[in-house]
């Protein structure tokens, strides 16, 4: 009988025990080190306070150079509903005053067909289509019928009307354009302050609070009394109004996108100051930054506008002695605060 006992296996010798062991070594410190390699990579690390201020400043800066596209964008927007406002008022007056003729050319028409004396003329009140109705009126014209100069009108409005409703159908366009514009600076501007909220909550409370007392543009602020105001010559009674708004501005909230009264953004408060003293000024910091006369840094005097950044998206408002009235970001209040804590981009003097 074959015999069915397992064949009797050799010993493991030194050297093949010494070799099996490395190997396992081997493997577990391989295994180790992947997995510290693992942690490593998942582990985000803790951004010191430094870092997060650099992040925060460029993120508020970015914001804000998105809430001025925002206020460029709201402003042809604001232009584009008004313009097509405008333009369906007169289109209505219009078709009314069209209608009236045409009601006056049909009574006619009623009392010729009645009498039987329908002439062409008053055919064209019966035209089963508009283009109808402008054909007909076209061979009138041409033939010298008695009423032609009632059907010309009549003709010369309803082409009046179709022009209107043309170009408001074009203002339409260009509304819904803008405010898909306007949507697309929103989402930019609010996802960077999002990121700068989560960036901040990243801090313990009291880096928070050493930060802030750090930051010449965040936490409250107030209206220093005239007596303390910096002494400057105003050049003029208007500038001098407007820096009189901008101090009383001291201590109102930042909100994006705010002209006022009870809050503003950078430029709303230097539209709002200049405002109050009877000049007009256009919505951005890139616009307004064109709206007067450029000067120098050694020229200005109070009521002069100071831009900051390289894209100028963010201005304020001189008041002398190197100090500014401006509102600085969200979270902050309207402030004074050096000209020099920002990057320099220019001055104008507004008319």
């Amino acid at each position: 009988m074959a015999s069915h006992r397992k064949p009797r296996q050799r010993p493991l010798s030194g050297g093949t025990v010494r070799s099996v062991r490395t190997a396992a070594t081997l493997a577990l410190a391989g295994a180790a080190t992947a997995t510290a390699f693992e942690g490593t990579s998942q582990a985000e690390p803790r951004p010191t306070p430094a870092q997060v201020k650099a992040e925060v400043d460029r993120l508020y800066e970015e914001a804000e150079a998105a809430t001025e596209r925002y206020n460029g964008a709201k402003e042809k927007a604001d232009l584009a509903q008004r313009s097509l406002t405008g333009l369906r008022d007169e289109a209505a007056r219009r078709t009314d005053r069209l209608n009236t003729a045409r009601n006056a050319l049909g009574s006619l028409a009623a009392s010729q067909y009645r009498s039987g004396a329908l002439g062409p003329a008053m055919q064209l009140v019966l035209a089963d289509s508009p283009q109808e109705y402008l054909d007909r009126a076209a061979l009138l014209e041409r033939a010298g019928d008695r009423k032609a100069v009632e059907i010309a009108t009549v003709r010369r409005r309803l082409e009046e009307v179709g022009a209107l409703r043309e170009q408001a159908a074009g203002r339409l366009a260009d509304l819904r354009e803008q405010q898909a514009e306007l949507a697309r600076h929103k989402r930019t501007a609010e996802a960077k302050l999002d990121e700068a909220k989560r960036l901040l909550a990243r801090l313990t409370a009291e880096e928070r609070a050493r930060l802030v007392a750090e930051d010449p543009h965040s936490g409250p602020a107030t209206a220093p009394p005239p007596a303390a105001r910096p002494a400057a010559p105003v050049r003029s009674s208007r500038a001098a109004r407007a820096v009189a708004f901008a101090y009383g501005a001291i201590g109102k909230p930042y909100v994006w996108g705010s002209t006022g009264p009870g809050s503003f953004d950078c430029s709303g408060l230097t539209q709002a100051a200049w405002r109050s003293a009877g000049v007009s000024l256009p919505r951005t910091t890139y616009t307004q930054i064109n709206a007067g006369r450029r000067v120098s840094r050694s020229e200005l005097v109070p009521g002069d506008l100071v831009f900051f950044y390289s894209g100028i998206s963010h201005v304020g408002m001189y008041v002398g002695n190197g100090q500014m009235i401006h509102a600085p970001r969200p979270g902050s209040t309207v402030r004074l605060a050096p000209i020099d804590s920002m990057p320099w981009a220019g001055a104008s003097r507004p008319a």
